[in-house]
């Protein structure tokens, strides 16, 4: 396992149990990003980075009993509490890894992510993975239940110039990896970005350019 997997899962790990207490209002905020995905009836979606499954029920309420939802997460603890909760009624929960997910190119309509951005140890081929289990024309959505300067002020810390979830960053970041960002907000209530799949992420658009595919 890398070093940052160990961090990752050692961070949530010893928080797991108690998560959901420690943040017992956010399911308004979930509730309101995924109805801002636009799931429509059918679809299939994954929650990246699921946690203890807060998204899950709302997910499966967009999608219905005829979708898909699956819900992955590095951290054991954290997906046990998922099920302690009963959020595996919901969705499917799998022990996966973003970097390398076990998910058919272009099989999911939508990828759910909140609050994985900070954590991903290469953001742009990380966000390439996501792009390539998401059809053409599929939906990314980046949240987090509160915004970059509520969220600084409240771990006693200052916003830098290299945050990946600054809206010049994240835009080009996107960009490079098979997105496009179609909406960014950027409030103490919550964050939220937006982004649309395209044809297909810009490194395999380049080598089929350079005719090395």
């Amino acid at each position: 396992m890398s070093d940052d997997h160990t961090h990752v899962r050692e961070f949530f790990g010893a928080r797991a149990a108690d998560w959901d207490s420690r943040f017992p209002d956010d399911g308004p905020a979930y509730a309101a990003a995924v109805a801002d995905l636009g799931l429509r009836a059918g679809d299939r979606v994954l929650d990246a980075g699921c946690g203890t499954g807060r998204a899950l029920p709302p997910l499966r309420r967009a999608v219905g009993p005829a979708g898909a939802v699956l819900g992955m997460d590095l951290t054991p603890a954290m997906l046990q509490a998922a099920r302690r909760a009963g959020r595996d009624r919901d969705g499917r929960l799998l022990l996966a890894d973003v970097a390398a997910l076990p998910v058919r190119s272009a099989s999911l309509d939508a990828v759910f992510a909140a609050g994985l951005i900070a954590h991903l140890p290469r953001p742009a081929e990380n966000l390439r993975e996501l792009a390539r289990v998401v059809r053409p024309g599929g939906t990314l959505a980046l949240f987090h239940p509160i915004g970059r300067a509520a969220l600084a002020a409240r771990q006693g810390r200052q916003i830098t110039a290299d945050d990946l979830r600054a809206e010049g960053n994240l835009g080009p970041l996107l960009a490079g990896s098979g997105w496009r960002m179609t909406s960014y907000v950027d409030e103490d209530a919550r964050f939220l970005a937006l982004a649309v799949r395209g044809r297909r992420p810009a490194a395999a658009a380049a080598r089929c350019r350079e005719g090395r595919t």
